[in-house]
């Protein structure tokens, strides 16, 4: 029986990895497939295997192509849903898959743009594709959303993943989305829900990720005679060098040689041990498919398939489903309530405040608590400074996300993820100047960066759609604060600590500046330098 026969789906990134085990499963299963994704060749080679598929099925299917479509191509995902409403074609279920890696380094290295295009990807393309797949979407249609097991919280625990400050933010946004999305589309009869396995193998895992991680662990902590920044020039020559046969390897190293002005030998050295690298982590995660902890791609397409199903999709709907079963050996980085300390730690402290327009009476009243406390407030970011301190400011009331202009929406991402993470960057680099490019400056060096996250929206009455808007970009910042101190405290092992408060309760009580300050005094000691919690909700209790 052929369950999704007279179905038709659509796959975002269906070209290869797990967008095409997808969209082959589904196939398989009847289903008609409109495949997308931004390069020609592998679309046309991946809808070949289907015609296959289809016609040993004997099914009616059909299979259609939208190549040189980018998910964060506000244009093209546009005119690719009104091409689709024009032909009258109506979607059955609609699987939010494309993703790339992103920037994988310390992300005090980390290049701002690919922040964004990280960003814009994974959770702008989702919420875009999503927001106009509903012009062609009927009752009981489903979005399924993949996102990743290393931004998903459990109690008073949260996933960092070093060298992924970009990819966890917007991963973690995404988880929150999808669940937001529920709530707003339930009255269309349109069921939301998501989907988090573990690192599923994949080309792109074996041909970027793992090499670029283990170059940023040489750049990080050192490489024979090679500084951090001609350690990032011969990687950035070499990498694509991997799994080459022997005379391109030679030929490319003499290359770089030449063009770096370096020993052959030390480069060749240099590949060796990145290719050692990689392969250690290949082979650690590799195991892990075949005793069940992550998922195979072949999994992965079967657990969308049966989330696709609609039974299984009335009872999930809203929820985000793991597809792991790893035990994550993950310190509390999430606390409750006010910590309590008697000592000062504000006094004589250089305190700089930015803060995001509408912000202004919160930042005052904490920015008069700060200075009776004795510390020195300024609004320039230049000098002695010990503290930095940003409001981002609270989520706008709107009736609904998926109601949302993309320029509306593109403003919300830039106020509660981009900007926070720009002044983060900038702070970094004015604790430890240079050190972007020389990450040996951050040992021991001492520092608080503190984000004051937008609150939960206060009331008597207060709905789960309302809280779910506000915890999209919650969910943005969590896994950002606590990747990036990771990399801060175990990688440059440094003193340099970025935190999170987030006001508000559940039950929406009003937010308490002093609950604030309070803690903020707390995040100045050394024993929160030293603990491993990272995200405060100081109005909350326990």
């Amino acid at each position: 029986m052929l369950k999704f026969q007279n179905k038709t789906i659509l796959v975002t990134g269906s070209g290869t990895g797990i967008g095409q085990a997808i969209t082959k499963k589904f196939v398989e299963n009847g289903a008609s497939a409109i495949i997308l994704g931004r390069r020609k060749e592998p679309l046309e080679e991946t809808a070949k295997m289907l015609e296959e598929i289809i016609k040993e099925k004997q099914s009616n299917a059909t299979i259609k192509i939208f190549d040189g479509v980018d998910v964060s191509d506000e244009k093209a995902v546009t005119g690719m849903f009104d091409a689709l409403k024009s032909e009258n074609v109506n979607l059955d279920v609609v699987v939010n898959n494309a993703g790339v890696s992103g920037p994988v380094t310390c992300f005090a290295h980390a290049p701002m743009d690919e922040f964004r295009s990280t960003v814009d990807i994974h959770l702008t393309g989702t919420f875009w594709t999503s927001v106009q797949a509903l012009k062609v979407m009927k009752e009981g249609a489903k979005i399924i959303t993949i996102s990743t097991f290393f931004a998903e919280e459990r109690p008073l625990e949260q996933r960092p993943y070093r060298f992924r400050g970009p990819y966890t933010a917007s991963q973690g946004a995404k988880n929150r989305l999808v669940e937001a999305m529920s709530w707003e589309l339930t009255e269309k009869g349109i069921i939301s829900i998501g989907t988090n396995p573990g690192p599923v193998h994949s080309d792109r895992i074996y041909k970027t990720v793992y090499p670029k991680a283990a170059s940023e662990f040489l750049r990080v902590s050192g490489f024979e005679d090679l500084t951090p920044v001609e350690v990032e020039s011969a990687n950035k020559e070499i990498l694509g060098l991997l799994g080459e046969d022997d005379e391109t390897v030679k030929a490319g190293i003499k290359s770089a040689a030449q063009k770096l002005g370096k020993d052959e030998t030390t480069l060749t050295n240099l590949l060796n041990k990145v290719k050692s690298i990689a392969e250690k982590i290949q082979k650690n995660t590799s195991t892990m498919i075949p005793d069940q902890q992550f998922l195979s791609q072949e999994q992965v397409a079967t657990t969308v398939l049966t989330l696709a199903d609609d039974e299984q999709a009335k009872i999930l709907n809203g929820k985000v489903i793991p597809g792991d079963r790893v035990f994550y050996p993950v310190k509390s980085h999430i606390a409750s309530s006010v910590p309590k300390v008697e000592k000062n730690n504000l006094d004589g402290k250089r305190v700089c405040i930015i803060a995001a327009d509408g912000n202004e009476e919160r930042i005052s009243s904490i920015t008069s608590m700060i200075e009776e406390k004795g510390g020195q407030v300024t609004l320039e970011d230049t000098g002695d400074i010990d503290l930095f301190i940003h409001g981002t400011g609270n989520v706008p009331n709107f009736p609904k996300l998926t109601e949302l202009s993309r320029d509306e929406w593109d403003k919300l991402v830039n106020q509660f993820i981009n900007t926070p993470a720009m002044i983060t960057q900038s702070a970094l680099d004015t604790f430890v100047p240079g050190g972007s490019d020389d990450p040996r400056k951050f040992k021991d060096v001492k520092g608080r960066i503190v984000i004051i996250g937008p609150a939960l929206p206060a009331g008597k009455k207060i709905s789960g759609h309302e809280r779910a808007k506000v915890e999209v970009f919650r969910g943005a910042l969590r896994p950002f604060a606590t990747t990036v101190n990771q990399e801060l405290s175990d990688v440059l092992k440094s003193n340099v600590r970025v935190f999170l408060i987030l006001p508000g309760t559940v039950d929406g009580k009003e937010p308490n500046d002093e609950n604030i300050v309070n803690t903020i005094n707390y995040l100045m000691s050394d024993e929160a330098g030293s603990s491993s919690e990272v995200i405060f909700c100081p109005d909350e209790t326990r």
